[in-house]
């Protein structure tokens, strides 16, 4: 019996299909901005983590002192500042910052 085996291969992509730009020179200037999106992505996930981290341990103080685990006023100042630098959208990322900092303790 004789068995043969088929490989499939991708075709590698052009740097215009790869960034949708029409020229060499944009499709280069597209991928390094690409690139270094990558890299603030990256620290901005880091950032958010430390938040994550702080954010616990002041909660476990106030519960600890007998508080409440969420500070509403202090969560208003947070949506505000958001807000007043980015906008709208700036209102709903500081939601989503507030959601994944709540309750961790």
């Amino acid at each position: 019996m004789n068995s043969t085996t088929t490989t499939k291969t991708t075709p590698t992509k052009t740097a215009a299909e790869r960034t949708g730009a029409h020229t060499d020179e944009a499709a280069s200037l597209i991928g390094g901005a690409r690139s270094r999106i990558d890299a603030l992505d990256d620290r901005i996930i880091g950032l958010v983590q430390e938040r994550m981290a702080v954010s616990a341990v002041i909660q476990e103080a106030r519960i600890t002192s007998g508080g409440r685990r969420v500070n509403l006023s202090r969560e208003m100042d947070v949506l505000g500042h958001y807000s007043d630098a980015l906008g709208k959208p700036g209102t709903a990322l500081a939601m989503t910052l507030l959601e994944l900092c709540r309750g961790r303790v």
